[in-house]
């Protein structure tokens, strides 16, 4: 059942108090001077490292605490709770939260009280600390959407088997690389939780390679992973949102989302050109034609392949099947394309 205030979001009330509280808290915006002075200039795993050193050894806060912090992180512009899994940009949500009022609690279905999301799940890494209490990946969301999503990887879903009032889904994955159950959020959110996901990779670099998640291998994002939280993170930039959770969480905790003060990090670290090298004996046949890229392998039957524009951005990727393929692309200038395998990586310019 929805709570019985929602008449507080209809009419001028709401738009007045939303530019009002929105540009308060856009002009208190700013990164500290110097912080991030001993990344400059870098790129790859140097930046990544580098950026570690500044963010890690935050003030960590007690996993009961965080409720007493979501007003200050997740309060809306209309002071309720900021649920980005139930939250409808430019439309009237279903349901809000009053904040301490509406915290769960049992919970029947949506709409019931709302939680502690770990958009990170807890049990990637073992529910330990700092980790599970880290506000920079915790967000309140509605209960039983959080049950829903559980510990699913995020992902983009072809035919859903559950869908949210908002459009929040759960499904099989249809992003290539991946086949298995998935959550996705809506598009007005995806680029903040891929950055949440960026400053979980960064922050607690030196761990990863002891948790456990479909999104990760090794030390990192795995191929399919890292390809999608790239394109969520350009197809949704920063939003002023973002910006004032990141400032509201460093008078915290006393550390910064370098991906939300510094979109452009994401890229230099993951992105196309970040460090990768070519092989110096290639094993993938790359050849341009008059019709387009024609792609082949001669002995990888599995793999991921993407293509980026002149300009970086990701056009395509597809599951690589062992199959020769001609990818036709319709703009000149250099192109580049990552052919991956579970051994190696691949990149190749191609002018067209």
């Amino acid at each position: 059942m929805a709570p019985s205030y929602l008449w507080r979001m209809q009419g001028p009330i709401r738009l007045f108090r939303y530019g009002w509280i929105g540009l308060a808290l856009s002009a208190s915006a700013q990164i500290p001077p110097g912080y991030y002075d001993n990344a400059a200039g870098l790129s790859g795993d140097d930046l990544r490292t580098a950026l570690y050193n500044i963010i890690k050894g935050h003030t960590v806060m007690s996993y009961s605490s965080l409720w007493s912090f979501f007003p200050t992180t997740d309060q809306r512009p209309d002071g309720f709770v900021w649920d980005v899994y139930s939250d409808l940009p430019g439309g009237v949500p279903a349901y809000l939260y009053a904040f301490g009022t509406d915290q769960c609690g049992t919970y029947n279905g949506e709409g019931d009280c709302y939680n502690r999301e770990h958009s990170f799940p807890k049990s990637w890494f073992n529910d330990g600390q700092p980790m599970e209490s880290d506000l920079h990946h915790i967000y309140p969301t509605d209960a039983w959407v959080n049950q829903k999503r559980g510990n699913h990887p995020f992902g983009e879903v072809g035919s859903p088997d559950w869908v949210g009032t908002n459009g929040t889904k759960v499904g099989m994955n249809v992003f290539p690389g991946y086949g298995g159950t998935v959550f996705e959020p809506i598009d007005a959110y995806k680029g903040d939780l891929a950055r949440t996901y960026f400053y979980m990779l960064t922050r607690y670099e030196p761990f990863i390679q002891n948790w456990s998640s479909p999104m990760l291998q090794f030390d990192d994002l795995t191929t399919w992973a890292e390809a999608m939280l790239l394109q969520w993170h350009l197809d949704d930039p920063v939003s002023g949102k973002e910006e004032d959770r990141n400032n509201a969480i460093y008078g915290i905790q006393n550390n910064r989302n370098p991906f939300i003060d510094h979109p452009e990090w994401a890229e230099f670290i993951w992105g196309p050109t970040a460090t990768i090298q070519e092989m110096p004996q290639p094993q993938w046949q790359v050849i341009s034609r008059e019709e387009g890229i024609w792609i082949a392998h001669p002995d990888l039957n599995e793999g991921v392949v993407e293509v980026f524009d002149p300009a970086g951005r990701r056009v395509l990727g597809f599951a690589w099947n062992g199959s020769s393929r001609t990818v036709r692309l319709p703009d000149q200038g250099v192109w580049t394309l990552i052919l991956r395998s579970s051994s190696s990586v691949e990149v190749r310019r191609i002018v067209r």
